[in-house]
């Protein structure tokens, strides 16, 4: 297992980060320690978890994911070993059950991060982040930004100001963005440096074969800031492994269960360049998954990769991922189908 330092901070994180949104819906307590159990074995030692998770969120089930993660410390009393992200919600997409007048203002983040710990079971969170803008902009999806003038926002420098205080307290070690713009992304190192704030040590973005939009604007702010990606559904929810081609809907699948998540299978691209990169897979004959995941890892702007699996098959899969090297050929290739289908999916 390779490892990687998070910005300017002191984390020394696993270039595989297990991810936890199927604990408490998909899978259960029992599972979800099976799967640690085995993640750990292999020398991760970055969990990523949410106030808002599991996925798909519901007001019954939201931070039973956390829970599950802090029965799992508690239990093996191995806190010390592992570095723990989680996330606070903004407005929308649901994160409104969760707190009442929801923004990422002062009492909404001090509420989610003690909500958070408590769930956990530990006094700090190593990497806080926030999961998605709160503003009118692109993310989860979206493209072709429209401007809305009078749509509700909260300053990111009131949102820093409140993360700041965290810091200061000691119940947060660093501070991270998922889900952003290049936009913001520049914003909160900005404000940072304008008013001597906790600097982002990490961005949390979607990044794989199948979206590439983290390239046009925001790899070079990683790369010349020095905070660097953790990309989340490098297998674009399962369907780089092309189990999904052909109208097929395995069952218990992430996809055939939950239809909401169709984006990466709701277009002729999207599926045309899904088709292609699992025939280049087998034509050298690598595992799809496999080969998906051993792009997002061979790129330098990547500081981690988060996987995560409903079954221990499936992970371990994963994890054998960082033994593949791809060849320059089949990375030229990997470059010519990202040229014939820009970004199918963003």
């Amino acid at each position: 297992m390779k490892y990687h330092r998070l910005g300017h901070s002191s984390l020394e994180v696993s270039q595989l980060c297990l991810g936890s949104m199927t604990w408490g819906a998909q899978n259960s307590q029992s599972e979800a320690f099976d799967q640690l159990d085995l993640a750990i074995s292999q020398g991760i030692n970055f969990i990523d978890t949410a106030e808002m998770y599991p996925v798909p969120p519901q007001a019954d089930t939201q931070g039973d994911t956390e829970t599950i993660l802090g029965q799992y410390l508690q239990q093996r009393g191995n806190r010390d070993q592992l570095i723990i992200a989680s996330k606070v919600a903004a407005p929308g997409l649901k994160g409104d059950t969760i707190r009442p007048d929801m923004s990422l203002n002062w009492r909404n983040i001090h509420q989610a991060v003690d909500d958070s710990l408590s769930r956990l079971q530990i006094d700090t969170i190593d990497l806080y982040q926030v999961h998605w803008p709160d503003r009118h902009t692109n993310f989860f999806g979206q493209l072709g930004y429209e401007h809305q003038e009078q749509a509700p926002m909260t300053p990111i420098l009131d949102t820093l100001e409140a993360l700041a205080e965290l810091v200061q307290s000691g119940k947060v070690r660093y501070l991270g963005i998922s889900n952003e713009t290049p936009w913001g992304f520049m914003k909160y190192i900005q404000l940072a440096e304008k008013h001597g704030l906790p600097r982002i040590v990490s961005v949390q973005n979607p990044y794989n074969l199948l979206n590439r939009s983290f390239e046009v604007g925001m790899a070079e702010i990683s790369h010349r800031e020095q905070v660097p990606l953790l990309a989340y559904s490098p297998l674009a929810f399962g369907t780089l492994t092309g189990k999904y081609l052909d109208d097929q809907w395995p069952e218990k699948a992430r996809l055939t269960l939950y239809k909401r998540f169709q984006r990466y299978t709701s277009s002729e691209q999207a599926l045309g360049a899904t088709k292609a990169y699992v025939e280049l897979a087998r034509e050298f004959e690598l595992s799809p998954a496999q080969l998906a995941l051993a792009w997002v890892n061979s790129r330098p702007f990547v500081a981690a990769n988060i996987i995560g699996a409903t079954q221990l098959e499936q992970l371990q899969h994963n994890i054998d991922s960082l033994q593949l090297c791809l060849s320059d050929e089949v990375l030229a290739r990997i470059q010519l189908i990202g040229e014939e289908y820009r970004i199918p999916c963003p």
